[in-house]
């Protein structure tokens, strides 16, 4: 089954790096732990044209899920759901229940519906709001082919309450038969050039295995490495056996280079 997944964190503000995309790291982590294999994660300005064009490319590629965040609110740039109605030959209609979403809450301010708040009902026929326990604007699930693409704000406390309460519990149902274990530990005194020969054999000779260095100190001077070790298959006992070995074997392996392990 196709466990693949596509991230799009939208806005000019991301790119032109005056906000840090915590966001792409946050669903990264999180489809990951889920089974899903992340393709590629992909930062876009504004451009309703560019977003669509890359879109369009991505669910050639048919993968299972693509996220995008950013750009769901009322401003003249929040544009996001008018680049997915045009990447899937789609119109952008006013959805009931997102527009009751939408007015419950500014009704609850005294506060009328303006061209600028009904924006946020708008979503590409046939897709499903998502409710936002945080903020105003609802994100958008919508099944295109053999893809969900849900659609989330770029607030992060908006994205997180709403992965949370909604998103992950209805990914969970659809996600792959993956187990996915993780262990890390760091090791002083092992440059990472001298690791990686020892991190290549370990994934030539374990299946479902992932090893990565991460380097802490200098190469030379104070080699200190975070080593990461992600486990994944079908079996939670087998993942879990597959994970113990290897984390020894490394360990036992680093320190005949005259490593020392931290933790």
């Amino acid at each position: 089954m196709n466990s693949n997944a596509w991230i799009f964190t939208l806005g000019n503000e991301v790119v032109e790096g005056r906000i840090v995309n915590t966001n792409a790291a946050f669903l990264g982590r999180k489809l990951s732990l889920l089974g899903f294999s992340v393709i590629a994660n992909i930062s876009l300005r504004d451009d309703i044209n560019l977003i669509s064009k890359l879109l369009k490319y991505a669910l050639l590629e048919k993968p299972k899920i693509i996220i995008t965040t950013g750009g769901l609110g009322p401003t003249y740039d929040d544009r996001t759901l008018e680049a997915v109605a045009l990447a899937t030959d789609k119109k952008l209609v006013i959805n009931n229940d997102a527009f009751r979403m939408v007015k419950e809450k500014y009704d609850k301010a005294g506060l009328p519906m303006t061209e600028e708040r009904i924006k946020m009902a708008k979503l590409p026929e046939g897709a499903i709001p998502i409710p936002n326990p945080v903020g105003t604007a609802p994100g958008s699930w919508l099944k295109y082919n053999e893809t969900v693409i849900i659609s989330l704000p770029g607030v992060p406390r908006e994205l997180e309450a709403m992965w949370e309460s909604w998103v992950e519990p209805r990914l969970r149902k659809i996600a792959p038969n993956r187990i996915v274990l993780e262990h890390s530990f760091k090791i002083s005194k092992v440059p990472e050039s001298s690791a990686a020969p020892i991190l290549k054999n370990v994934m030539k000779k374990y299946c479902g295995v992932y090893v990565k260095t991460h380097p802490k100190g200098h190469e030379v001077r104070g080699p200190l490495l975070e080593v990461y070790v992600m486990a994944f298959g079908n079996n939670e006992k087998a993942v879990n056996n597959v994970l113990e070995r290897v984390v020894n074997e490394l360990k036992q392996r680093f320190k005949e280079l005259g490593g020392e392990i931290i933790n």
